[in-house]
C-alpha cells in the first residue's frame, strides 16, 4: 500500500492530515483526512461521511470538531464521496456520478467499474486506516451528514459487530422513498427495488437489522426534510423495532455546516461516552 500525504497541519496539539491513494475498490486514486490527537495511542476511530457534492475537505475544515476530537483523543476520518478522475461516469446533474456515490456498490454500466462506495469504506480504507495511523480499530463509531448520514446508518446497521455508535445530521432516512435515492438508486443498482433495501436505513430495520442506538440532529428549517429526508420514517421504523433513537428537532436550523459545527461537539462526546465504555 502506498500513501501519499498531500498535506499536515498542527491543530488542537494533534495533525491533521489529507492523503491519497490508490484504490484497489474504485480503480482511482482516492482522497480523505485524517485527524490525529496529541499522543501515541492507540485512538477510537470516529468515521464522518459527507453528503452531496462535498469531498473529505468540507468537514475537516468547516465543522470544527479537531479541537473536541483532540480533548477526547478521537482520530476522525472523512473519506471523499465518490471516486473521481479521468474515465471516471459522471452525471451533469448534482445529485448523481462525482461527488454523489451514495456509500453504494453500483451494478450497473458505466457506473460498476468504480462506484464501490461501499466497499471501499466498509473494508479497502480502514485497513488503510489501521497500517496507516495510531487508531484502535476495535474502538470505531460513525456519523454523517444527509447523503452521508445515509451511509453512515446503513454501514452500521450492515456492520453491528464493528461499529460502536452511529449517529447522523439530517440524514436521508430512506432512499428509496425520495427523489434523491430513488434516482441514485436505479442509476446505480437497476430497477429491481428488492436490491435498494440494502441501501436505506429504514428497510434494513425493517428487515432486522439492528444497533443499541441511534442519535440523529435535524433541522427543523431544512429545506430538504419534507421531500427528501424524512425523519418520520426512520422515526417510526426504530420504533417498532425497538431501537433507543434520540430524534433532536432544532428550531430554526438549516441543512448546512453552520448546523453542523452547532452540534457536532454533542456528537462526538456522545460516541466518545460509547467508545469508552467497557466491551
Amino acid at each position: 500500500m502506498s500513501l501519499e500525504t498531500i498535506s499536515q497541519h498542527r491543530s488542537f496539539g494533534g495533525t491533521q492530515g489529507f492523503y491519497r491513494h490508490d484504490s484497489a475498490e474504485t480503480g482511482t486514486p482516492m482522497r480523505f483526512s485524517v485527524f490525529v490527537p496529541e499522543g501515541e495511542g492507540p485512538f477510537p476511530v470516529l468515521w464522518f461521511l459527507a453528503g452531496l457534492t462535498c469531498t473529505e475537505e468540507n468537514f475537516t475544515t468547516k465543522a470544527g470538531a479537531q479541537r473536541v476530537a483532540a480533548e477526547l483523543e478521537l482520530i476522525l476520518v472523512a473519506p471523499d464521496t465518490s471516486p473521481r478522475g479521468e474515465g471516471v461516469a459522471d452525471d451533469p446533474a448534482y445529485d448523481f456520478g462525482m461527488g454523489a456515490g451514495f456509500y453504494v456498490d453500483a451494478t450497473q454500466a458505466p457506473w460498476a467499474p468504480h462506484f464501490r462506495m461501499r466497499s471501499y469504506i466498509e473494508r479497502e480504507l480502514p485497513a488503510v486506516i489501521a497500517a496507516g495511523f495510531p487508531a484502535d480499530m476495535a474502538r470505531q463509531s460513525i456519523t454523517g451528514h444527509s447523503m452521508g448520514g445515509h451511509g453512515a446508518l446503513t454501514i452500521a446497521l450492515r456492520n453491528p459487530d464493528r461499529f460502536r455508535s452511529v449517529s447522523a445530521f439530517a440524514p436521508i432516512a430512506s432512499p428509496m422513498r425520495c427523489p434523491w435515492g430513488e434516482k441514485a438508486l436505479a442509476g446505480y443498482l437497476g430497477e429491481d427495488q428488492a436490491k435498494w433495501r440494502d441501501y436505506d436505513a429504514t428497510a434494513l430495520i425493517e428487515n432486522g437489522a439492528r444497533v443499541a442506538d441511534i442519535l440523529v440532529d435535524q433541522g427543523e428549517a431544512d429545506n430538504f426534510i419534507a421531500s427528501q429526508l424524512k425523519p418520520e420514517l426512520l422515526e417510526t421504523a426504530c420504533a417498532a423495532a425497538g431501537i433507543p433513537l434520540t430524534l433532536r428537532r432544532q428550531p430554526g436550523y438549516d441543512h448546512s455546516y453552520y448546523f453542523i459545527a452547532s452540534f457536532v461537539e454533542d456528537h462526538l462526546r456522545w460516541h466518545h461516552k460509547r467508545l469508552t465504555e467497557a466491551a
